[in-house]
C-alpha cells in the first residue's frame, strides 16, 4: 500500500502498478511445483500467461485449467479472478475495513479512479455495497449450480465446481475446470446451468453502480441515472440482436445448433449472445461457427461489457456515446443528446479516444502475431487478439500453440484490455492535465471528409 500511496505516483499509475503486482505474485505462485497436478513446474511464461488471463478475467489458457492445475493452482487462479473482477483496490479496501484501518484521502482517490466514479464522496460505502453484493450474488449462483454439479460429482468436488464456476461467471472470466477444453459444452441443453450462468455473466457485465442503482431505486425507475439507462438499453439491444442473428446464422449448422432440440437451439443461441460480452464460456464449439457468426462474435467482444463492471472491451457506454455522436452529426445537431440530456464534450472525446486506441492495439498485435505465428490463419489471429483485448477468453483453438513471444504479446494485450488502453496511456504520460485551461491557441478549421 505504501507504494500505491506514494506522493510521486498518481492514482492512474497506482492502478496499473497494482494490477501488475498481482499478476507478478500470481505467476510466481502458479510456477511453484505444488500448483501443478503432476508436481512439475510449468514454464514461467505459461504461469505468467495464466496469471495475466486470470487477473484480466479473460479465460484464454495455454494449459487445461481442469486437468493441469492442482487444487492449490486452481485456488490461486480463483483468487486472481476475484481480485481481477472486483479490482485490487476494492480487495485492499475490504481487508483494511476488516482490520479496522482508516481509509485515507489518497486511498479514496485510488478507489474513485479504479471504480470510474465521478464523485469522491461515498466511494467507501460504494465499495462495501460492491463487496457484499458480489459475495451474495456469487453465493446464490453457486447454490443453483450445486443442484447440477453435486449429484454429478459428489459433495466435495460438486461444491468446488459450483463455487469456481459461479465466481468465474460473475467476474466474466470464462475459466472452467470441467476439463478437456470443452468449457460448458456438456451442459448446452441444461436449463439450470444456462440460466444461472447467463444471469451471473449479465449481472457482472452490467457494472456495480448499475446493479446498486437498480436495487435501491427498483420501485422508482425515474431515479435511475442516465448511465444506468444507457447501460441497460444498449446491453439489452445487443443481447437481443445477438440472439436473433446467432439463431439465424447457426440454425442449420450441424456442428453448432443444427443437431440440438428447438429449446436447445434457443438456449445455445442466447448463450452465444451473452458470452462474448465478455465471459468466455461456450456451450457450442466456437471454431465450428460460420464465418459470419465469428465476425459477429468479434464485434461483441470488441464492445464488451459496461463501465465499472467485471467485463472488458471498449464498454457499452463508450460504444453508445460514439454511436449517438455519429447520429447527432448526421442529423446536423451540434450536441450529442440522449434521453433529453446533453453529453459533455470531454465524455465524447474520451469515448472516441478509447475506441481509436483499442483499434490501434488490436491492429498492431494482430500484425505482429501474423508475422510471428505464421502458421495460423488471419481469422484465427484477429479473433484471438480481439478476444484478448476484450478479456473474453473465446478462441478458435490457437492459444496453446502460441510461441513464447506470442504468449507475451497476448498477455500484454489482456492486461491493457482489463486496465483500459486510456488508463495505461495516462499512466505512461509524464503529466496529466498539464497547462489545462492556462493556454488556448487560436482556433482554425481544416477540411474533414
Amino acid at each position: 500500500m505504501n507504494l500505491l500511496t506514494n506522493k510521486n505516483i498518481n492514482p492512474t499509475q497506482a492502478i496499473v502498478l497494482g494490477f501488475l503486482s498481482v499478476i507478478l505474485i500470481g505467476s510466481i505462485l502458479l510456477n511453484l511445483p505444488i500448483a501443478a497436478a503432476d508436481g512439475l513446474s510449468v514454464p514461467y511464461v505459461d504461469a505468467l500467461f495464466t496469471a495475466s488471463s486470470a487477473v484480466a478475467v479473460t479465460g484464454l489458457v495455454v494449459v487445461d485449467t481442469g486437468t493441469h492445475w492442482s487444487m492449490f493452482g486452481q485456488l490461486v487462479i480463483l483468487l486472481l479472478i476475484q481480485i481481477g473482477g472486483l479490482g485490487f483496490m476494492t480487495m485492499i479496501t475490504m481487508f483494511a475495513m476488516i482490520i479496522g484501518k482508516r481509509i485515507s484521502l489518497k486511498e479514496r482517490l485510488l478507489i474513485q479512479s479504479s471504480l470510474n466514479q465521478n464523485d469522491l464522496s461515498g466511494v467507501v460505502r460504494l465499495t462495501k455495497y460492491i463487496i457484499i453484493g458480489t459475495l451474495a450474488i456469487e453465493a446464490v449462483g453457486a447454490i443453483f449450480l450445486s443442484f447440477v454439479f453435486v449429484p454429478e460429482l459428489g459433495w466435495g468436488q460438486g461444491i468446488w465446481f459450483s463455487i469456481f464456476h459461479a465466481v468465474s461467471a460473475f467476474c466474466n472470466a470464462g475459466f472452467d475446470i470441467v476439463g478437456g477444453g470443452v468449457s460448458l459444452m456438456p451442459y448446452v441443453q441444461n436449463p439450470l446451468v444456462n440460466f444461472t450462468v447467463w444471469t451471473l455473466i449479465i449481472l457482472g457485465g452490467l457494472g456495480f453502480t448499475v446493479i446498486i442503482d437498480m436495487f435501491f431505486y427498483r420501485n422508482n425507475l425515474r431515479k435511475w441515472s442516465l448511465h444506468t439507462k444507457l447501460v441497460l438499453i444498449i446491453s439489452g439491444l445487443l443481447l437481443l440482436i445477438g440472439f436473433i442473428l446467432f439463431l439465424l446464422l447457426e440454425w442449420r449448422n450441424a456442428a453448432t445448433l443444427g443437431d440440438l432440440s428447438v429449446p436447445g437451439k434457443f438456449m445455445a443461441a442466447f448463450f452465444q449472445s451473452v458470452t462474448p460480452r465478455t465471459a468466455g464460456f461456450n456451450t457450442i464449439d466456437t471454431a465450428s461457427l460460420t464465418d459470419a457468426s465469428k465476425l459477429l462474435t468479434m464485434i461483441f467482444m470488441f464492445i464488451g461489457g459496461s463501465p465499472a463492471s467485471t467485463a472488458g472491451g471498449v464498454k457499452t457506454v463508450t460504444f453508445g456515446i460514439v454511436l449517438f455522436t455519429i447520429i447527432s452529426q448526421i442529423r446536423g445537431k451540434e450536441d450529442t443528446e440522449v434521453f433529453h440530456r446533453r453529453i459533455p464534450k470531454d465524455n465524447i472525446n474520451r469515448a472516441i479516444t478509447i475506441m481509436f486506441l483499442a483499434l490501434v492495439l488490436i491492429i498492431t498485435i494482430t500484425m505482429l502475431l501474423s508475422i510471428i505465428e505464421s502458421g495460423n490463419t488471419f481469422l484465427e489471429t484477429i479473433f484471438e487478439t480481439t478476444s484478448a483485448f476484450g478479456t473474453v477468453g473465446l478462441s478458435l483453438g490457437i492459444t496453446p500453440s502460441l510461441s513464447t513471444v506470442g504468449k507475451v504479446l497476448i498477455s500484454v494485450l489482456m492486461f491493457m484490455g482489463r486496465v483500459g488502453p486510456f488508463t495505461v496511456a495516462l499512466a505512461l504520460a509524464k503529466s496529466t492535465h498539464k497547462n489545462q485551461g492556462k493556454i488556448r491557441y487560436p482556433e482554425d478549421k481544416v477540411i474533414i471528409g
